[in-house]
């Protein structure tokens, strides 16, 4: 819900918009210059601060340039009611009508530029000099270049209110010519870096240079991902891996299919390729890549599984107990890696004709930052993360507890005294209008809940300059420029250390630290947003009230008390059958009646009778501590890389034979991660 500031920008903005034709009919110049004021002021203000209303807007045909093309309208009809002459009438139509014209034509010119400046693959991290690629268009032309040439209307506005209020119309006149002036101007400077533009490489070009740096690199390890509709609520899918590709043996390389991907991919110094179309990531050479992991299963998933002498492996984005963690589809790949004994078990419980053979344990390395219960100081009050599912893609998958007891157990929670950090799911309210209710319903009643409460702080000024300062800076590292595809492809170079990896990690530590302490004990907190991480939300935490999914079964490393919502009241037995994450909750009920007796095990720690069945169920859903994850995920990727690589000999052999060609082995030891040092290790683990 927006909050009572914003939602006097919403008021003052219809009413600015409803006294324009007013104010010109009475005609009431001054009037009419205060609500053409308003409605200039809060329309940039709404952009900022409430965007989603303005996409509405758009959405019923009041777009920006609408919205302007009525205030020349209604200022034109002022001065028909002031008795303006003729002459500045026409002269004021037909310089309106010249900068709509501009505007009109820089569009097309816009457009036509980004179309040839599109390239069939954008790259990060890997060098494409060798592609010639031209620098894009100076910022003040490119960048937001609609609100600017919208803003060169002011200067036809003023000059006409100037020349209705002093009955003399040289102001008018010079606006209007400033104006259309101006406008042309732009249209002459776009024109000519479109001609520039006619320098971009062709697409075979660019296939050829990126072939040419994937050769010199040799990627024998390939993250693949793609989603129908990527924002940042599915790459934290991608994201979650990063660190532990960087660790890997082998050398990574991670494939994205659409263009919006880059903006919320994370930092990283693995070499990134984005190839929206088909055609094109046909036409790379990935001959190289013995392994393709895939986090998510998508339609596009079938363009890389053709690719016939790799192994291919759904290592998915996280455990759960959900049916969408043991997929049927999941066997179309040769192997399926589970984090422990349960997700094997979850596998096998399902008759998918999986076999047992297909499914490695490998544990989850991304969970090493969470820290152990024994090393967690709790505050003043107890703190509980809530963090609910969202109602996934169907009914029969809908495990949220946000629809059905969502509210009432905030209001439960609130009523026993403790600091609540909530954290939705990204993709809350997808699907169900309700669960976006809820969701909403519960931030107001944080918000509420933080004025009410005496020494709740209020972010200063200055922590949240320098918390902004941050995340600028590790936007910038992440590779986040200001630019098209082609300018971050000309701009793309091979990370020569990983120095802005050692910054990103120390600004990381640096943003959460500054966060946290200014949060003071009490208030409480809605995170929505990549930053803090779930992970450091996880180490604030002195419990977890979440639903059946990932959440539960990552935050079991920490070994704290967590709560498992039971919506429908099924038989506790019942419940802890179904659900293998269940063995070492505490279970709530849809009335949340359980609520304070299961809050002693954090007010009074030597009561928590699940601390032992905790302990247990971490082994069988996380793995065995020792190997850890990383080196039992770095081994599993050597071993099935070598019985790649094995094959593909194997083939080459046989075809050899039948050629009549001699054959020569490749010795297992000049590669990373040979047979011998593998097997090794994974009989360790």
């Amino acid at each position: 819900m927006p909050g009572k500031a914003d939602l006097l920008l919403v008021i003052l903005f219809g009413a600015g918009f409803a006294a324009l034709p007013v104010f010109a009919l009475l005609p009431s110049l001054w009037g009419f210059a205060a609500a053409w004021a308003v409605t200039y002021i809060v329309d940039e203000l709404l952009h900022s601060r409430t965007p989603g209303f303005i996409r509405r807007l758009s959405g019923v045909h009041l777009n920006r340039t609408m919205r302007f093309a009525i205030r020349s309208t209604m200022l034109l009809m002022l001065a028909i009611w002031m008795k303006a002459p003729e002459p500045v009438l026409i002269a004021g139509l037909a310089a309106f009508c010249a900068h709509l014209l501009s505007i009109m034509s820089f569009t097309w010119l816009h457009h036509a530029i980004r179309a040839r400046r599109a390239l069939p693959v954008i790259v990060r991290n890997l060098d494409m000099s060798g592609a010639h690629i031209p620098g894009q268009p100076p910022a003040f032309l490119y960048r937001r270049y609609l609100r600017k040439l919208l803003h060169l209307d002011l200067l036809a506005h003023l000059g006409l209110i100037a020349g209705l209020a002093a009955g003399t119309w040289y102001p008018a006149a010079v606006g209007y010519a400033l104006t259309a002036a101006l406008s042309a101007v732009a249209v002459l400077a776009l024109a000519v870096q479109l001609r520039k533009s006619r320098r971009m490489p062709e697409r075979e070009e660019v296939i050829e240079e990126v072939n040419r740096r994937l050769a010199g690199y040799r990627p024998e390890v390939a993250l693949y991902f793609s989603f129908a509709a990527v924002s940042q609520d599915f790459m934290y899918q991608v994201n979650m891996w990063i660190e532990t590709l960087e660790q890997l043996d082998l050398r990574p390389l991670i494939v994205l299919r659409e263009r919006a991907s880059f903006r919320f991919l994370s930092r990283t110094r693995v070499p990134v390729l984005c190839v929206p179309k088909a055609d094109d990531l046909a036409e790379l050479d990935l001959s190289t890549v013995q392994v393709v992991l895939y986090p998510g299963n998508a339609g596009k998933n079938v363009h890389m599984l053709r690719i016939a002498e790799a192994k291919h492996v759904f290592i998915g984005h996280g455990d759960s107990d959900k049916l969408a963690s043991s997929n049927r589809v999941s066997k179309v790949y040769d192997e399926i890696w589970v984090a422990g004994r349960a997700g094997r078990d979850r596998y096998q419980r399902v008759r998918h004709a999986i076999s047992d053979s297909s499914i490695v344990e490998v544990g989850r390395p991304q969970l090493a930052p969470i820290r152990l219960h024994a090393d967690h100081t709790p505050g003043s009050l107890p703190v509980v993360l809530y963090a609910p599912t969202w109602e996934g893609w169907s009914d029969d998958d809908c495990h949220t507890s946000l629809i059905p007891m969502g509210v009432a157990l905030i209001e439960k929670l609130l009523a026993e005294n403790v600091r609540v950090i909530y954290k939705p799911h990204p993709l809350t309210g997808r699907r169900s209008a309700e669960a976006a209710a809820a969701d909403q319903a519960i931030q107001e009643m944080l918000r509420a809940d933080n004025e009410r409460r005496q020494g709740a702080r209020v972010q200063s000024t200055g922590t949240a300059q320098r918390l902004k300062e941050i995340r600028d800076r590790l936007d910038e590292l992440a590779g986040r420029a200001e630019g098209d595809d082609a300018q971050q492809v000309r701009e793309a170079r091979v990370p020569e250390s990983d120095g802005a990896g050692d910054e990103w990690r120390e600004l990381h530590a640096e943003w959460h630290r500054i966060f946290w302490e200014n949060q003071g004990p009490e208030r409480h907190n809605v995170i929505i947003e990549s930053l803090p991480t779930l992970y450091e939300c996880f180490n604030q935490a002195d419990m977890l009230i979440s639903d059946v999914s990932s959440v539960v079964a990552d935050f079991v490393a920490s070994l704290k008390p967590y709560v498992l919502t039971n919506a429908l009241d099924l038989p506790d037995e019942e419940f802890r059958a179904a659900y293998t994450t269940a063995g070492g909750a505490y279970l709530l009920d849809s009335e949340c009646a359980r609520l304070p007796e299961i809050l002693r095990s954090v007010r009074e720690p030597r009561h928590d009778p699940m601390a032992s069945q905790r302990r247990t169920l971490k082994e069988y859903v996380l793995g065995p501590d020792h190997p850890t994850s990383m080196e039992r995920f770095n081994t599993a990727v050597n071993v099935l890389a070598e019985r790649a690589r094995a094959e593909r000999e194997e083939d080459l052999a046989e075809s050899s034979k039948g050629a009549g060609i001699p054959t020569q082995r490749t010795d297992s030891e000049e590669l990373p991660g040979g047979s011998a040092g593998s097997a090794q290790r994974l009989s360790k683990a």
